[in-house]
């Protein structure tokens, strides 16, 4: 049975939803890449563009969210970490 994902790994795959749609995605597409409940989405974007991970842009289709340098940096230490992690047998 798989553990629940915990908050750096929630965060990870937001930002890399958005990567994988070329640094531009609409809520829905991360809704459904990330697996979360609108609600917790919606927790989790509020942070991460006050933490300007992320940047909101708005236009005449609606909402879109693109990728801050700090997003971009995440995602690379994030897997700088989880390699580290792995390499010792830790996960």
């Amino acid at each position: 049975m798989s553990r629940k994902r915990g908050r750096l790994q929630v965060i990870h795959d937001i930002l890399k939803a958005i990567q994988e749609r070329d640094g531009k995605i609409r809520p829905t597409h991360i809704l459904y890449k990330s697996n979360l409940s609108p609600q917790m989405m919606n927790e989790y974007l509020k942070e991460l563009i006050s933490k300007e991970f992320i940047s909101e842009n708005k236009t005449k289709r609606g909402k879109t969210y693109s990728l801050t340098y700090k997003g971009f940096e995440y995602i690379h230490k994030y897997k700088l970490i989880v390699d580290f992690v792995d390499s010792f047998g830790l996960s």
